[in-house]
């Protein structure tokens, strides 16, 4: 790709967005588009038509989307599959209309089925039951990736699709109730070390297994399969099977997560596990031989990338909303 073509990052003030956004530039990219949620409803097909029939953008990054954690997707899934499903159609389609050549819809590991067999390859998508905790946001991460591939097929477009691990970073969300489970555990503690607690308490059991990938290492990543030739590209994917995982390649328990979280963030006490909450899926580790043979890796380990996190967190002003 040129440096001088003109890329619209859709979502470019999410956590992903915003750090894929800061790599094209380091890329030497100089035309990035950007619209905030009240310059552009990405839901509305009336407002996404004449945005792309104006700015004719080159290459679109598709990193929008309704996120949280399990607590937000099991009280609001009507939410996550309409809002996903809406921004999704609504792009991918304007970017076929107008003549996009390039487009990278950024998926998630939820796609895959609860109890599929570790590590999660490509190959397993739709082979058994999605988690019912996330279901909903699931299915439509599922479409996205549908959408790319029959516009392809059909029209001859080159759309891309990544599926990234547990994201964390600086620019997460750290709300007490929609957080994803790194930025709720560290809010957790922060506070419970400010406050003089002497126990925190974490969802489920602590047995479950996850994997985790630092914000800047996805952004990376998306980066690296976005600039691929198409020749390479097409080599390592298939018409039905056109995603790639990306992830660390290792995982760990969640009661290993809190207690690295507990030593960045300075909490001394103990932690305790609320056993009547949801663990969501047991494991989930995903291959990523693909990438891996696609010349990328992961540089950032948990607990440097945790570190990172804290220092971004703890130096915020607005931590209590």
């Amino acid at each position: 790709m040129d440096r001088s073509s003109k890329i619209y990052v859709a979502g470019h003030r999410g956590m992903v967005g915003a750090a894929i956004w800061r790599i094209l530039e380091e890329r030497g990219f100089t035309r990035l588009k950007g619209r905030t949620y009240t310059e552009l409803e990405l839901c509305s097909q009336a407002a996404v038509q004449p945005f792309f029939e104006q700015e004719k953008p080159d290459c679109v990054v598709l990193a929008a989307a309704r996120v949280g954690g399990i607590h937000a997707n099991n009280t609001q899934p009507a939410r996550f599959i309409y809002e996903n499903l809406m921004i999704e159609a609504n792009v991918i389609h304007e970017a076929r209309r107008c003549g996009v050549n390039r487009l990278l819809f950024l998926g998630s590991s939820c796609i895959y089925p609860g109890l599929a067999p570790e590590p999660i390859a490509e190959s397993d998508l739709l082979t058994g039951p999605l988690e019912p905790t996330n279901e909903p946001y699931a299915v439509a991460k599922i479409a996205g990736i549908k959408l790319c591939e029959s516009y392809n097929r059909q029209y001859g477009t080159d759309f891309r699709s990544v599926m990234p691990t547990n994201l964390y970073g600086p620019g997460d969300n750290f709300h007490p109730e929609d957080s994803h489970v790194i930025p709720g555990l560290m809010r957790r503690f922060h506070e419970a070390r400010k406050s003089g607690q002497e126990q925190v308490a974490i969802w489920g059991t602590g047995s479950p297994r996850r994997e985790f990938l630092y914000v800047k290492d996805m952004a990376e990543a998306s980066v690296h399969v976005l600039l691929l030739d198409k020749a390479v590209y097409d080599a390592h994917t298939a018409p039905m099977c056109s995603y790639i995982n990306v992830g660390t390649g290792q995982d760990c328990t969640i009661r290993e997560l809190a207690e690295t979280m507990a030593q960045v963030v300075g909490f001394s006490g103990k932690i305790v596990y609320n056993t009547s909450k949801p663990d969501g899926t047991p494991r989930k580790l995903l291959d990523i031989s693909t990438i891996s043979k696609l010349g990328w890796h992961p540089k950032v380990s948990l607990q440097q990338g945790l570190k990172k996190t804290y220092a971004w967190f703890s130096g915020r002003t607005d931590i209590t909303d």
